[in-house]
């Protein structure tokens, strides 16, 4: 039978502690933090540059299953480029390469800003994770080597020029898919003007359903009461739920299969408590993701 659930999981030391990371850090050290404070294994999904603040997801226990699940949600940025100015690696903790270009107008910018809405193509930068041939970029860029990426498609929801911060600096709000690095986005929009740019702040306020209203400091968090943080993973997902009980709960956990007619994807709920995610096709649903 299938029936709505809210609310249940099967583990209490797994699920996701939405995480406001500060600026000059590097996202595993935040994971470390929790891992020491919680005991358990942690992850985090969708990593911040040591530059950036904002939400930083991090799962709990056997939660960072469920991340493939997680990582094509909306997330929304709010970032500062200095225009006129560039870097080797794009931000402001890189090495100026040059400076004294244009500053351009505001109308200027926003005339330019159409053509960064919808799919477009975007180079990553050479200072990034990316991995050539097994090797991270950021590690052969830092070793005076050639980093060879590939430009890759990404979805920009929206792009809005919010105000004009310094002279030679505005402030951009940006929606947009999974992937997205905005490092490259406020380059593209200096190249279109005809001239170079740097981003100077950014700041994730949304990722998925984790948003930084709801986020917390790693100094809020106690090894006593980081369970009252901790979102069950249930939580997290838009998507239907399944329930079976008694001897269908029983075939699924053994990882035989149960008759379903209608098929798709699942959150799958075994005597009435979270077990994971469940996929229906010709027939049958299987138990796909466990969290246990």
């Amino acid at each position: 039978m299938s029936a709505e659930k809210e609310g249940h999981t099967m583990q209490q030391a797994s699920g996701f502690i939405n995480l406001n990371k500060p600026s000059g850090v590097s996202s595993a050290a935040m994971v470390s933090k929790i891992k020491r404070l919680t005991g358990v294994a942690c992850g985090h999904m969708g990593t911040l540059d040591p530059m950036a603040s904002g939400v930083l997801p991090v799962a709990v226990g056997n939660s960072s299953r469920l991340f493939n699940y997680l990582l094509n949600k909306e997330k929304i940025y709010r970032a500062v480029f200095r225009f006129g100015q560039e870097t080797d690696t794009l931000d402001a903790l890189g090495t100026v390469l040059c400076e004294g270009k244009k500053i351009p107008t505001q109308e200027e910018i926003n005339d330019k800003l159409q053509f960064f809405v919808g799919e477009i193509e975007q180079l990553p930068p050479a200072y990034s994770a990316k991995s050539v041939n097994g090797v991270r970029a950021y590690q052969l860029a830092r070793q005076g080597k050639p980093v060879l990426l590939q430009a890759k498609k990404v979805y920009i929801r929206s792009v809005v020029l919010t105000r004009r911060v310094l002279e030679d600096s505005f402030e951009f709000v940006i929606s947009c898919g999974g992937g997205t690095y905005i490092r490259s986005l406020g380059r593209d929009i200096a190249k279109a003007c005809g001239t170079v740019a740097t981003m100077t702040s950014l700041v994730r306020e949304k990722s998925g359903v984790f948003t930084l209203d709801g986020a917390c400091t790693i100094e809020e968090l106690t090894a006593e009461n980081w369970r009252e943080r901790l979102i069950p993973p249930d939580r997290v997902f838009e998507m239907p739920a399944v329930d079976f009980d008694g001897e269908q709960a029983r075939k699924l956990k053994n990882g035989l299969g149960v008759e379903y007619p209608v098929p798709g994807e699942y959150m799958l709920y075994l005597d009435d408590e979270f077990y994971g995610i469940a996929r229906a096709e010709e027939g049958i649903l299987r138990a796909k993701v466990k969290l246990v």
